[in-house]
């Protein structure tokens, strides 16, 4: 049967894939045939998540990506043991929403570091020359955050608004490597962040409501986003390159 999402035989990159979004989508990428290699900072969830993945060949590296100096020599040593990238998935983050009088320079540096200059260093790392395939695709996890405001969430949405600016100029600079690179938003997602945050407000309170009413199709699931950067990925996606795609259940309309 013809599938139009086929990744067997790729070499993929997940960074931030020990939990949430990144798990799921490493889960997901493996499923239809990636080899996975798996980056961030807890080793003992990494290989949790390693047992998990279908397939073999899959790998794991423990890395914090807002040490700026670690990720060249990681990036080289996973080219090293496992050859030329096809794809990196950069699904790191850290929210880190504080009111503008607790918005200190510390928080504003980890956060950015995190969010926005972890993922422009791995794409500097991945796309020089012999470490990757023609034809590789990146995508960054990015949020409907960076699309419309929200109180206490200025230096988290201004990181990932400033990713999803980076990718549109990156998309032209890439292309004369055969390198297409793109962003997904989510809205909220059903993850640990998100079980958290229901139980503390409570399913009638304003917020719950507010949310329902906004994102009208509902709470997703990782799924749903792994899915859509399983496209980004693919070559059905071959003329898609510098856009964000909304995974929102409807709220960027409402």
């Amino acid at each position: 049967m013809y599938s139009l999402i086929d990744l067997t035989g790729k070499t993929i990159l997940v960074v931030g894939a020990s939990q949430g979004i990144g798990r799921q989508t490493a889960i997901t990428l493996s499923e239809i045939g990636a080899r996975c290699i798996l980056i961030a900072r807890n080793e003992e969830k990494l290989k949790g998540v390693l047992e998990e993945l279908d397939g073999t060949g899959h790998g794991y590296r423990c890395l914090d990506v807002s040490d700026m100096a670690a990720i060249e020599p990681c990036v080289k040593d996973i080219v090293a043991e496992y050859g030329h990238l096809d794809g990196m998935v950069y699904a790191s983050g850290v929210t880190n929403d504080r009111p503008l009088n607790l918005l200190t320079p510390e928080i504003v540096d980890v956060t950015l570091k995190t969010n926005l200059e972890g993922f422009l260093q791995m794409v500097r790392s991945i796309t020089k020359k012999n470490r990757f395939n023609p034809g590789m695709r990146i995508v960054g996890i990015a949020s409907t955050a960076a699309l419309r405001g929200t109180k206490a969430h200025t230096v988290y949405s201004a990181s990932k608004a400033g990713m999803n600016g980076a990718v549109q100029c990156l998309a032209k600079e890439l292309k004369a490597r055969d390198i297409c690179i793109n962003t997904v938003a989510p809205a909220m997602i059903r993850t640990a962040m998100y079980e958290k945050w229901y139980q503390d407000n409570g399913e009638d309170s304003l917020p719950v409501k507010s949310l329902n009413h906004f994102q009208y199709l509902g709470v997703g699931e990782p799924t749903d986003i792994a899915n859509a950067i399983a496209f980004l990925l693919s070559s059905a996606a071959s003329r898609i390159s510098g856009i964000c795609l909304p995974v929102d259940g409807g709220s960027t309309t409402n």
